[in-house]
C-alpha cells in the first residue's frame, strides 16, 4: 500500500541520525504497538521523533505517534539525535521490523 498523500521532506537536524521505515505489522501502529514503539524509544538517552505525511510528534508521545495514524504499509520517518541516537535507532528498526512482536 503506497501512502496517500505527497509527503513533504523531513528535516534532519545537523548531526541527527536517521532511517525511514515501513509498517509491517498487520495492525499498523495501533495501541499496543505503539506503547512498545515509546517504552524502545524512551529507554535511550536521545532526542527522537517520529514523522508521517509531514506531522513529526516525539517518540516517546503515545498520543502523538497514534495520532500519526501509521498503519500497514505506511513510511515513517524517526530521528535521533544524542549520545545514544545510535542504538535507539537501530533497537526501533529492530522493533518495526520484527512487527513489534505480534507475528502478524
Amino acid at each position: 500500500m503506497e501512502e496517500d498523500c505527497d509527503c513533504p521532506e523531513v528535516e534532519i537536524p545537523a548531526g541527527a541520525l536517521y532511517g525511514e521505515f515501513e509498517i509491517v505489522n498487520k495492525k499498523g501502529l495501533h495501541a499496543r504497538a505503539t506503547a512498545k514503539f515509546v517504552q524502545c524509544a524512551a529507554r535511550y538517552d536521545a532526542d527522537i521523533t517520529v514523522s508521517r505525511c509531514g506531522e513529526t510528534v516525539g517518540a516517546t508521545s503515545i498520543m502523538g505517534v497514534l495520532t500519526l495514524g501509521a498503519g500497514i504499509g505506511s513510511t515513517i520517518t524517526i530521528v535521533a539525535k544524542g549520545s545514544e541516537a545510535k542504538p535507539a535507532l537501530d533497537a526501533l528498526a529492530a522493533l518495526i521490523a520484527d512487527r513489534f512482536g505480534e507475528g502478524e
